[in-house]
């Protein structure tokens, strides 16, 4: 690992990751200020979703919870936090290398005595810390979120907890297929485009099979993996997804290593 350039990626991202701490924690603080509302109405919001279609409360996973608890409203905002975690660690893995190429510098890095291993290892570290501060201030607004609330609405530790747990290897998955994908195309211009794809797309399809209940396709998403409604319901998650993103993040990231060491860089002509 080369510390300059860990510390140049770093500092470049702060501003990104401030902008996307203080999205999930408005997010987080600003739906938690409303839960006494739901939980004191919590009949007449029994009574009006039930006039929503299946479908659709089964895409949002509001079937199979209550909004009128602490934990059953927390994993109906967690799924808009996963959306925002996925689009960020995407953003970080399209544009690890890609920057580089679009910016015209990456030969210019790359004539340093350093091996491209050590500069994909720097900035891939640089990346898992700037998410590990989002990860950590969507932990610091969750539990002070739902201190304010736990005289007078109670709730298990263990399942939010696991919740939380969960950023981590979610993150690794969009960082780590993010990077391999703009290894293997072309040239990325722009990874805003990319990024919001991949999120959005895996977002929409997990959606897709909870109204459709097309079980082969809950193999592909994370979201599926890492169900924050399946979590709370039974209190531990569903180990084999979850060791098949593990298992999707270090293949994607041994590929990526490969690719990397072997890709042509242009020259500036």
């Amino acid at each position: 690992m080369s510390a300059t350039i860990y510390l140049h990626e770093l500092r470049a991202r702060m501003r990104s990751v401030l902008i996307w701490s203080l999205s999930v924690a408005a997010l987080i603080g600003v739906f938690f200020s409303i839960f006494p509302g739901f939980a004191v109405n919590a009949a007449i919001i029994n009574q009006m979703m039930a006039k929503f279609p299946p479908a659709l409360l089964e895409a949002f996973g509001m079937n199979r919870t209550s909004l009128a608890t602490v934990l059953g409203f927390y994993s109906f905002i967690f799924i808009f936090v996963q959306i925002c975690l996925a689009i960020q660690a995407g953003n970080y893995g399209f544009g690890l290398v890609s920057i580089e190429e679009s910016e015209l510098t990456a030969d210019f890095l790359l004539s340093k005595p350093v091996s491209r291993s050590q500069v994909l290892t720097s900035k891939l570290l640089a990346a898992l810390s700037s998410l590990t501060i989002t990860n950590a201030v969507a932990w610091v607004v969750t539990f002070v979120s739902v201190a304010a609330l736990h005289g007078s609405y109670p709730y298990q530790t263990g399942p939010l907890v696991l919740m939380l747990v969960s950023i981590v290897i979610f993150q690794l998955f969009f960082l780590t297929v993010g990077l391999v994908i703009s290894l293997l195309v072309r040239r990325v211009r722009s990874v805003t485009p990319y990024s919001l794809g991949l999120g959005f797309g895996m977002y929409v399809l997990s959606a897709f099979i909870g109204m459709f209940g097309t079980s082969v396709l809950e193999y592909i998403t994370p979201f599926k993996h890492l169900d924050p409604t399946y979590i709370v319901q039974n209190g531990h998650y569903d180990t084999p997804l979850v060791l098949l993103d593990v298992a999707v993040s270090l293949i994607a990231l041994g590929i990526s290593y490969w690719l990397y060491n072997r890709r042509d860089i242009h020259a500036v002509s």
